[in-house]
């Protein structure tokens, strides 16, 4: 793949890395990071792609190893002033019903979610994605199904 071509995916394929990267990460600063760092790195290592039409799926895997990169760096610190501004922030927003109950979910069962259902990769390309069997993507989806049913059957009554 040349780099212009790498160019366009990287352009076609903006709001999947958005949407990718926001499950992981929360902050809109922390995304746009992960984002460019991931596009940085996947021009670097370009000559390491072997498939050219598993191009996204690879520009995709190194956002994620980028995301998980930035939440290690930050569990390591956290200022005051981003907690509180984290938390007026999410006072004000209005998210609605099933972006909130997708967000509650635990982490590795959002990205299931987020990969398979928003941006509509298959069961075995978001097993490969993230380096997981089928079975338990699948059972992953089950476990987010099931959470979201309660949570609605909960707020139902």
């Amino acid at each position: 793949m040349k780099k212009e071509q790498l160019g366009q995916l990287i352009i076609a394929s903006e709001d999947t890395l958005y949407h990718v990267a926001k499950t992981l990460l929360y902050n809109d600063a922390d995304c746009a990071d992960a984002i460019q760092e991931a596009i940085v790195k996947a021009f670097t290592n370009i000559h390491t792609l072997r498939v050219d039409s598993h191009a996204k799926t690879w520009l995709v895997r190194i956002l994620i190893n980028e995301c998980y990169a930035i939440m290690r760096r930050e569990k390591r610190i956290v200022s005051l002033e981003d907690y509180q501004c984290e938390e007026t922030a999410a006072e004000q927003e209005d998210y609605s019903d099933l972006y909130e109950a997708v967000r509650r979910l635990p982490q590795e069962i959002r990205i299931c979610v987020t990969l398979y259902y928003l941006e509509g990769y298959s069961v075995k390309e978001t097993a490969k994605l993230l380096e997981i069997t089928e079975s338990a993507v699948k059972n992953r989806l089950a476990r987010a199904r099931a959470k979201m049913r309660l949570d609605l059957e909960q707020a139902v009554t």
